[in-house]
């Protein structure tokens, strides 16, 4: 979250920019509202880097800023501002009956204080940060279309925030799935046909 909003920051274009004489709706849908540094950070700074680093593991992890980076993904873990996503592992886990398998020894009572306090910590961080974008959207303070209702605003915005969701995780499972054998993919109708649709071939339709 932090790289995009980032490089969204850092490649917006200037105030009153315009370019080639387009209409102004597509130079609003690209330039004002942030389509075209989306797209380039989605195809060209994540989806490219997944797919190399997932065909050539070892290769991309053999530098110097690679350790750097695992050492700052290593400080934020160890933070507790991502750790609401275990609140979802167990949701889903206790939805689907199944119990999730560990390595680690069973936590002691100080290791468990310590998780379930930085279990918290982020909660409380993702719940402040829904009642100011909630606000915002009510109040119309936001760059969304001057002519959508507020309520309408709100709907999109779930509505957008559910599809990032699912296509995140889709591709943490799509890579994760391309490891395992034809048989270890599971029963279900669904994920056989994505799976087909996606390994058939050489694998280039992932």
């Amino acid at each position: 979250v932090i790289v995009v909003f980032t490089v969204n920051l850092s490649g917006a274009p200037i105030a009153g920019a315009s370019l080639w004489d387009l209409p102004n709706w597509v130079q609003n849908t690209f330039l004002q509202f942030g389509l075209a540094m989306i797209l380039l950070t989605c195809m060209v700074g994540q989806l490219n880097a997944q797919v190399n680093a997932s065909h050539c593991m070892l290769d991309y992890i053999n530098t110097y800023f690679a350790v750097f980076t695992f050492y700052v993904a290593m400080a934020i873990e160890f933070s507790g501002l991502l750790h609401a996503s275990y609140l979802v592992q167990f949701a889903v886990a206790a939805l689907a009956g199944k119990k999730i398998e560990s390595n680690e020894e069973p936590r002691s009572g100080a290791q468990a204080l310590f998780f379930w306090g930085r279990c918290l910590m982020p909660l409380a961080a993702l719940g402040f940060c829904m009642a100011v974008t909630f606000v915002a959207l009510f109040t119309d303070r936001t760059t969304v279309w001057e002519a959508l209702p507020p309520a309408a605003a709100v709907v999109i915005f779930v509505a957008l925030v559910c599809i990032v969701g699912m296509l995140e995780g889709m591709q943490i499972a799509f890579f994760a799935v391309a490891k395992l054998q034809a048989s270890e993919r599971g029963a279900s109708k669904f994920a056989k046909m994505t799976c087909d649709l996606l390994y058939s071939g050489k694998g280039n339709n992932l």
